[in-house]
């Protein structure tokens, strides 16, 4: 069996629509139509069927990628005997990460890795953390930096490792001027007759920070919608809106906004997940220690 082609089925067992795999693998949606008919034609029986616009797995399809997932297993452990063999840290290494992250500390570690190991190249790309642990899972990043509020790491446990990097504080957000400027803290409850702006980057964040207003007896009221910090700024800086946002989204925030700490003080946790037995590999290894060594400790700011 093509090794691709088993790569292609795993892919549609996880995404569903052709065209999605066709982004993931970075091919044509006809091409990823040839890879599944070519597998169907090797193995002499069908592995998909047509429902609607989508695809479903057979249960003979469903079978093989069962297979396929202890074979893809099988490769990255045996390319990791032989990189710990080998004892290099060299070669291309995928990195899948929250915007708040990547505009923070992951930069001034690949700067570092790059002096210190001048033959690994690394290639970082923003995801949310679901988006981040899908590519890990199909073998397109090698080392993902997610939340404990997006994702939970405990769902990972037996098919992945986790890493503790650093603790990450939730900030009030408002705008020069506001009601509650002078307040050394805020709670929550003082936001109720607030506009919010969020930001969408990771869904999950959102309805973390929606939950916690519903748990305390109100929906918060959202006049602002936006994947980027900067849209979220604009709106809280221009008096539209106030939020809620990480410490780490909050390193080059604007003179008209105003940061408070949020009471009781609340946490994400902030973790780089990487695929089990992988962190043998020396190149994962060098990341992983320099992610910790670059990561900031708790951000107080006032």
């Amino acid at each position: 069996m093509d090794f691709f082609r088993l790569r292609t089925l795993r892919e549609l067992s996880r995404r569903e629509t052709m065209a999605a795999v066709a982004d993931a693998l970075g091919i044509s949606s006809s091409a990823v139509s040839q890879q599944i008919a070519q597998l169907e034609d090797e193995i002499g029986i069908a592995l998909v069927e047509r429902r609607g616009r989508g695809v479903t797995l057979t249960p003979a399809g469903q079978r093989l990628v069962v297979h396929a997932d202890r074979i893809f297993g099988i490769v990255e452990e045996a390319k990791t005997d032989i990189a710990e063999l080998q004892n290099i840290v060299a070669g291309d290494l995928r990195i899948a990460t929250q915007p708040s992250a990547a505009s923070s500390f992951i930069p001034a570690a690949m700067c570092q890795l790059s002096i210190d190991h001048p033959h690994l190249d690394i290639v970082m790309t923003t995801m949310g953390p679901a988006e981040g642990v899908a590519a890990l899972r199909a073998w397109q990043a090698d080392i993902v930096i997610a939340d404990d509020i997006s994702f939970d790491p405990h769902t990972l446990e037996g098919t992945a490792d986790t890493l503790f990097l650093c603790r990450d504080q939730l900030f009030v957000l408002l705008p020069a001027g506001h009601r509650l400027e002078c307040e050394p803290v805020i709670e929550l409850a003082q936001l109720r007759d607030e506009h919010w702006a969020l930001d969408v980057a990771s869904s999950a964040y959102c309805r973390a920070i929606r939950q916690a207003c519903r748990d305390i007896g109100y929906e918060p009221v959202i006049n602002g919608f936006s994947d980027s910090f900067e849209v979220v700024f604009a709106l809280v800086e221009a008096g539209c809106s106030i939020s809620v946002m990480p410490g780490l989204a909050l390193r080059d925030f604007g003179e008209g906004l105003t940061v408070k700490p949020l009471v009781p003080s609340t946490y994400r946790g902030i973790y780089a997940i990487t695929r089990r037995g992988e962190v043998r590999n020396p190149k994962i290894a060098a990341v992983l220690d320099q992610l910790v060594k670059s990561a900031p400790g708790d951000l107080n700011r006032s």
